[in-house]
């Protein structure tokens, strides 16, 4: 994952903000004292990304990659609609409690960016994706860098049209759409009274993506490493912040693990898993990996 890549990430102040105000008002209508669902995955299962992770002989990528990790981020969906038939494949192979959380196909993205063209795509999406039944994690939708406030209508048109049986997250990048107070207000307001996360994104070149402003229950978490030392402290001063949003009243923890060159995701996973699992009583699986012996990288 090539964006918000830096030269030199020893330069970037890498310290997570304060919260937004309204993330703890967010959290604090959380009524049961239910522990939180936390998955914890990378971006792809294929052996060429994620080189050293599999063991000689593994026949399969998937059914291995869904036992070492309980989810995965699935940006394959983001470059075309895979047949059903591969859908019922991919749940076939994976555990009872493995979850998907698949990328909105580019055409409606990037292509069409949200216009009145996207809902015949968004319907045949929809259809395919929904045969993962109940491994379908929240399906979450990628603006492109250039689609600013100007398509406010859309952005509202899309939201209303979205069939709410699905849980959605959407990630903007366009920096107008944070550094904009009240173009920010609006669009925190329509995902939170709609039901939609609101993606954050920690990467070295854009630190305005991480207004840690959370919409609803979630906290859906992309992480962009950036095979630099420094990828295990921020790790670790994520485990903290989802430990404090739980004493609050977080119940869903979605956090993906990238990396400019993804090598190293699973690494890094476990080492956050590892550290997730002592600070908030979790029992995650830490997934095995070939560096176990040197278990950093950088």
């Amino acid at each position: 994952m090539k964006f918000g890549k830096v030269e030199r990430p020893e330069s970037v102040d890498f310290t997570i903000p304060k919260d937004h105000p309204d993330t703890d008002i967010v959290l604090s209508r959380q009524t049961n004292n239910d522990a939180p669902k936390i998955y914890v995955g990378c971006a792809k299962w294929n052996r060429q990304d994620l080189k050293n992770f599999y063991p000689r002989g593994t026949k399969d990528e998937l059914e291995y990659y869904s036992r070492q990790f309980n989810c995965i981020e699935l940006n394959a969906t983001f470059y075309r609609i895979f047949p059903a038939e591969t859908y019922g494949k991919w749940y076939d192979k994976t555990p009872d409690d493995f979850k998907f959380f698949p990328k909105i196909v580019q055409n409606i993205s990037h292509l069409r960016r949200l216009n009145d063209q996207v809902y015949p795509i968004l319907d045949q999406y929809l259809n395919v994706t929904s045969n993962l039944k109940d491994k379908l994690g929240t399906i979450f939708l990628q603006m492109h860098n250039n689609f600013g406030p100007k398509n406010w209508d859309r952005v509202v048109q899309f939201v209303d049209n979205w069939p709410k049986e699905f849980s959605l997250a959407m990630e903007f990048r366009h920096t107008d759409w944070f550094n904009e107070e009240k173009v920010a207000e609006e669009l925190y307001h329509l995902l939170q009274e709609n039901g939609i996360a609101n993606v954050l994104v920690d990467t070295a070149g854009r630190r305005d993506l991480m207004h840690m402003r959370l919409t609803n229950n979630e906290a859906f978490i992309r992480y962009v490493g950036a095979n630099h030392e420094s990828d295990y402290t921020r790790l670790e001063d994520w485990v903290d912040k989802l430990d404090d949003w739980k004493k609050k009243g977080l119940k869903n923890i979605h956090f993906f693990v990238h990396q400019n060159m993804e090598l190293a995701s699973p690494l890094l996973s476990a080492h956050f898993i590892a550290k997730l699992n002592k600070k908030l009583g979790s029992n995650l699986q830490i997934p095995k990996t070939m560096q176990e012996s040197d278990p950093k990288l950088f």
